[in-house]
C-alpha cells in the first residue's frame, strides 16, 4: 500500500505508474473520499473533546438542575457521535477498498512495456549444450527412467499432478541441502558479495518451514490474494493454500518493530506451492512444468530502506551463483511495467535454458517490494536515533523444484537416455554419477 500523503503529493506519478501496470484506479475519487474521511474524523474527534471538557464541568458543577441539563446535552452529543461514527465507518471501508487497489509505482529503471514480450534481457551466462543426438524433453526422459509418473497421479488426483520417484526425489532433496548450505554459510555469502561488488551484510538466512495455509485478510495484506481464481480456497475453514512460501514468510513480522542493529533479517522458506492455473488450459501440459502442486525454496528479507536495492541485487547474485554451480545456461531479464506484479517496485527474473523445449524458461524471480507490503503489514524498524519507520521487503525464488529438475534433466541428458548428475550434487546423492 502506498502512503495516502504520497499519493496526494504525487498524484501524477501514481497515476502514471498504475497506467503502466495496466491497473485502473480513480485517484480523484480516492482523494475526494480521503477529504471526506479526514473531515469526518476531525468532527468526531472535536465532539469527543467536547464531551471530555463538559464531563469535567459536570463533575465540578454544584447546581443540580444545570448539571442535569449538561448531562442531557452530552447524551445527545453521544448519539450524534454514534451516528457520525457509523457514517465514518462506511467511508473508511470504501476508502480502504480504493487504497488497496492502488499498485506500487515501478522503479525508474523498470522498462515500460505492455506485456511479457517487452521484457528486457540484461545479461546471459553459460553456453547451451550441444548434442550429437536429438534431445528429449523431460517428460519422455522421466517416463523412460521411471522417475516421473503422470498417469497414476491423474487416476489418484486428476490432471496436472504427478508422482516424482526414485533418484529424481533424491536430486530434489540434494538441491535443498546444497542451497541450505549456501544460504546458512557466512563465508559463502561473503564470497558472493565480494564477487558482485555489493555493499550488503553477509548475515546468513534462517531456514523456515512456514504454514502452508494463510488467512484471507493476511493474504490481502501481502497484496497476493488476487486473482483469487488461481488459488485453492477451503470455505469450511475460510483459508487459502499458499501459492508460495513468501505468502506466509512475509507476515511473520506483522505489527512488529525491528531494532536497526538487528537488520537485515533474512529467511529461506521451504513449502509446497498450490496453483489452480486458472486460465492456462492446454498450456504447458507436458511433464512437470506447470502443475497444481510443486515445491519451492523462497527467500524473504527485511532491511533498511536505503539498502533494499542492493539487497535485491544480492538475492539475484545468489540465484546466479546457484545456476552457475549447476552449470546451467541462463538469462537475466528485467520485467517491464505491464508484466510485473502489483506490489512490485522492481522485478527481475532468470530464465534457464531447457533443450527439450529449445527455449529459455522462467526458473527464478526476485521482487523488490520496498515499503508497499510493510505498510499493509505494519512492519517497522526503530532507528538508533529512536525514529520509527517502515522497513523494506524483498522476496525471491531460489529454487522452484520442478523447473530446476527439468533444466537439469534436459541439459544433462545422455544419448542412452540416462541423466548425468551435476558434480556439485553427487555428494548429496551417495556419490551417484548418473540416473539410469
Amino acid at each position: 500500500m502506498l502512503d495516502i500523503k504520497f499519493i496526494r503529493e504525487n498524484k501524477d506519478i501514481v497515476a502514471s505508474g498504475a497506467k503502466k501496470k495496466r491497473v485502473e484506479i480513480d485517484l480523484d475519487k480516492l482523494l475526494t473520499l480521503d477529504d471526506e474521511r479526514l473531515k469526518m474524523l476531525k468532527e468526531v474527534e472535536d465532539l469527543r473533546g467536547e464531551i471530555n471538557r463538559v464531563s469535567n464541568d459536570i463533575s465540578r458543577d454544584q447546581d443540580g438542575a444545570h448539571k442535569m441539563q449538561l448531562i442531557e446535552e452530552m447524551r445527545l452529543v453521544k448519539e450524534d457521535i454514534k451516528a457520525r461514527e457509523e457514517k465514518l465507518k462506511a467511508v473508511m471501508e470504501n476508502w480502504q477498498k480504493l487504497m488497496l487497489l492502488v499498485p506500487n509505482i515501478p522503479s525508474p529503471d523498470t522498462p515500460e512495456g505492455k506485456d511479457e514480450s517487452e521484457n528486457v534481457v540484461i545479461r546471459q551466462w553459460g553456453e547451451k549444450p550441444k548434442f550429437d543426438f536429438e534431445p528429449k524433453d523431460h517428460e519422455d526422459l522421466g517416463k523412460n527412467l521411471g522417475i516421473i509418473d503422470k498417469e497414476t497421479a491423474a487416476e489418484v488426483a486428476g490432471a496436472r499432478f504427478t508422482y516424482l520417484k526414485g533418484d529424481l526425489v533424491l536430486m530434489q532433496f540434494a538441491l535443498i541441502n546444497f542451497l541450505l548450505g549456501i544460504l546458512t554459510d557466512k563465508e559463502t555469502l561473503e564470497k558472493i558479495i565480494k564477487d558482485k561488488n555489493l555493499n550488503v551484510s553477509p548475515k546468513p538466512f534462517v531456514p523456515v518451514i512456514p504454514p502452508f495455509m494463510v488467512k484471507p485478510n493476511v493474504y490481502l495484506k501481502m497484496a497476493r490474494l488476487y486473482p483469487t481464481e488461481d488459488k485453492y480456497y477451503i470455505p469450511s475453514d475460510d483459508i487459502y493454500l499458499v501459492g508460495s512460501a513468501e505468502h506466509t514468510l512475509g507476515p511473520m513480522h506483522m505489527n512488529h518493530i525491528f531494532d536497526e542493529a538487528k537488520m537485515p533479517v533474512r529467511y529461506v522458506g521451504y513449502s509446497p506451492a498450490f496453483r489452480r492455473e486458472a486460465g492456462t488450459y492446454g498450456k504447458d501440459t507436458k511433464g512437470i512444468l506447470r502443475v497444481h502442486q510443486f515445491e519451492k525454496l523462497e527467500l524473504e528479507t527485511f532491511c533498511l530502506p536505503e539498502n533494499s536495492l542492493q539487497e535485491q541485487e544480492f538475492l539475484i547474485a545468489i540465484q546466479e551463483y546457484f545456476l552457475q554451480a549447476l552449470g546451467l545456461s541462463y538469462e537475466v531479464m528485467m520485467i517491464c511495467t505491464g508484466d510485473m506484479g502489483k506490489p512490485d517496485y522492481r522485478q527481475i527474473d532468470i530464465n534457464t535454458w531447457m533443450p527439450g523445449q529449445n527455449a529459455y524458461r522462467e526458473t527464478h524471480t526476485s521482487d523488490l517490494i520496498a515499503s508497499f507490503q510493510p505498510r499493509r503489514l505494519n512492519t517497522k524498524v526503530k532507528r538508533l536515533d529512536g525514529k520509527v519507520e517502515l522497513v523494506h521487503m524483498n522476496d525471491a525464488t531460489i529454487c522452484a523444484m520442478g523447473r530446476t529438475l527439468i533444466a537439469i534433466m534436459e541439459n544433462y541428458q545422455q544419448a542412452d537416455g540416462s541423466i548425468k548428475i551435476p558434480e556439485i550434487l553427487r555428494s548429496y546423492m551417495g556419490g551417484k554419477e548418473f540416473i539410469k
